[in-house]
């Protein structure tokens, strides 16, 4: 065929490519998973240096996830999904292709069950050619399957390599020199070097991808254990070998802007990344341990986050409950809960629902978490002498409508609070207890006078968080009559027979659960209430009151969830420790 032939040829063909790319990039405009100013950065990129696909370049600079691409993809062209998991074991006996050419393309070939037709595990498909040539070679009708570029080049390794993971991989470019920790030069030197820093954002980008909360890096004395946190419970993955300790904790905390050469201190600091398309913000913790520096990556997502009570698993009576004395002009709105447990978010949304142009907020926060269009926020700074008291002080003669406190954590600072309170301020702030009535008497205990409580607690709200079942994967169960008894289910349901759900399980997921929310319950206060608190009754008496007065408690609440199939019965119990 001659040139010119081809030239004619290939025009369509690329044509064609290039309408699918873009539709591509509109479809993930449309979804929320690619801002517009964005692909205009990638396009205007592109048009200069027009060597691989838009889509591979879009995911090359972190603009959109390996995963949201890959199901852009998929609902396009209609392909299936296809993760490394769940590929046949081997790769196609037949066919006989170049490795070099599968993991320049990212692109790897899959038993489908047919002699006529290949499979072709694809994380591009905007790009034409590798199919054509792999059709070529095979003599055989393709067939994609659509998948994310890193599980392929795993699976690429898995089938023609040494078997050698990702992290693997780049191990073995690392020279295997064990750093001096007392050379801190040539550990800032090792930090810096290309092995190590894929290393880390290997690390951190599986975390994205898992949709973990915390990343936790813990040296021992044979071995570095990696664990993320994910829906609150820890989970061991694969980690960097023991030699490398010392670089890869010093390359988070170059990232971190810390002091590499101070390991006898804890240390805290920050991230800003942007990783899979998300803007993060990684807050590092730094402990030191027996054999190095423990370190501690709290992941927080701030396009992700939304601040909307029925996501948090807000009921709607609860919700108007809630909002009714979130809407009165002064006073204390407590939340109550361990570490961990939603306490922040419950405060933001709430400080959402009620930020208009007519309302003046004021926040001190240590740190601030999130930041909220409208709102004065105030992060703390014990070392300078700016402490919550100290800035409480101060903000109440800016005249705000609400202050919000990040945490209510001594006397002085409980006082300001009430004072404020007193003055017509409504007050909102959190506080470490196990449950609503035990914030009464931990206040009691921390010296507040009780006819000061009792003229300035609105509500006090305690929280847990449970995991949500994945709706998709969820199974029914009919309950068994002892259950039905033990935990009287019949007071949650008109149905019979009582059903729960247990979470079904899948490559994809292999727990059953997605994302988390929140069970809680809400203690108001009234005039038995008050007359408890100036009797300084004990916290089950406090309790028993508020239940005559309506209240549900967690528990209670955890196990309606748990009927109405969003949560499953083990969660509730492994939460409240109840039953």
């Amino acid at each position: 065929m001659s040139a010119a032939a081809r030239s004619d040829h290939s025009e369509p063909m690329q044509a064609s490519a290039l309408d699918l790319q873009v539709r591509a990039c509109a479809l993930m405009v449309e979804r929320g998973f690619l801002k517009e100013a964005d692909l205009g950065r990638a396009r205007r990129l592109h048009a200069e240096a027009p060597e691989g696909t838009l889509t591979a370049l879009l995911a090359r600079l972190g603009l959109v996830s390996e995963r949201n691409l890959a199901e852009a993809w998929a609902a396009l062209l209609d392909a299936p999904r296809l993760s490394a998991g769940d590929a046949p074991d081997m790769p196609p006996a037949d066919v006989d292709v170049s490795v070099r050419f599968l993991r320049m393309h990212h692109v790897v070939p899959v038993d489908v069950g047919s002699d006529d037709v290949l499979g072709l595990l694809v994380a591009d498909p905007g790009d034409p050619y590798p199919a054509q040539a792999m059709a070529l070679a095979s003599g055989r009708a393709m067939a994609l399957r659509i998948g994310l570029r890193s599980e392929i080049d795993d699976l690429i390794e898995r089938y023609y390599g040494q078997g050698r993971s990702a992290m693997g991989t780049i191990v073995e470019d690392m020279d295997g020199a064990v750093a001096d920790e007392e050379d801190v030069e040539h550990l800032r030197d090792l930090a810096s070097e290309a092995p190590v820093i894929r290393l880390v954002n290997l690390v951190i980008q599986r975390a994205v991808e898992q949709r973990a909360s915390d990343i936790h890096i813990e040296p021992f004395e044979n071995r570095l254990k990696v664990r993320y946190r994910i829906d609150g419970v820890l989970h061991e993955v694969e980690a960097p070998p023991a030699s490398s300790t010392a670089a890869v904790i010093s390359r988070v905390k170059i990232m971190a802007r810390l002091n590499i050469a101070e390991r006898r201190l804890p240390q805290d600091g920050r991230i800003m990344l942007r990783v899979q398309g998300k803007e993060l913000d990684l807050r590092v913790s730094t402990v030191p341990t027996s054999f190095g520096e423990s370190v501690v990556m709290r992941i927080l997502d701030r396009e992700s986050v939304v601040f909307d009570f029925a996501r948090l698993g807000f009921a709607d009576d609860f919700t108007r409950r809630f909002t009714e004395v979130l809407g009165r002009p002064h006073g204390i709105l407590l939340v109550t809960g361990p570490t961990g447990s939603g306490k922040t978010t419950t405060l933001y949304t709430a400080l959402s629902q009620i930020n208009t142009p007519d309302v003046k907020i004021i926040t001190v926060e240590d740190p601030v978490e999130y930041q909220l269009e409208g709102i004065n926020q105030i992060q703390v700074k014990p070392a300078i002498g700016l402490d919550f008291a100290g800035a409480l002080r101060s903000i109440v003669r800016q005249d705000p409508d609400v202050i919000m406190i990040g945490e209510m954590r001594d006397l002085e600072t409980c006082r300001i609070a009430i004072q404020s309170a007193l003055t017509g301020h409504l007050v909102l702030s959190t506080l470490h207890t196990n449950s609503a009535a035990g914030g009464i008497t931990r206040l009691l205990d921390m010296g507040v006078e009780d006819y000061l409580l009792t003229s300035t607690i609105n509500g006090i709200l305690a929280q847990r968080l449970v995991r949500h079942l994945d709706t998709e994967l969820a199974e029914p169960y009919e309950a068994l009559p002892e259950v039905v008894e033990e935990f009287q289910l019949t007071r949650f349901t008109d149905a019979t027979p009582v059903r729960l759900w247990r979470p079904g399980r899948s490559h994809a997921n292999p727990t059953g659960y997605r994302g988390r929310q929140a069970i809680v319950e809400f203690l108001t206060m009234n005039d038995p209430m008050r007359r408890l608190v100036m009797q300084h009754a004990s916290e089950s008496d406090i309790e028993r009151a508020a239940r005559e007065a309506g209240m549900r408690t967690m528990y209670e609440d955890g196990l309606a969830k748990a009927v109405a199939g969003t949560t499953t019965i083990e969660e509730v119990l492994r939460v409240t420790q109840e039953g």
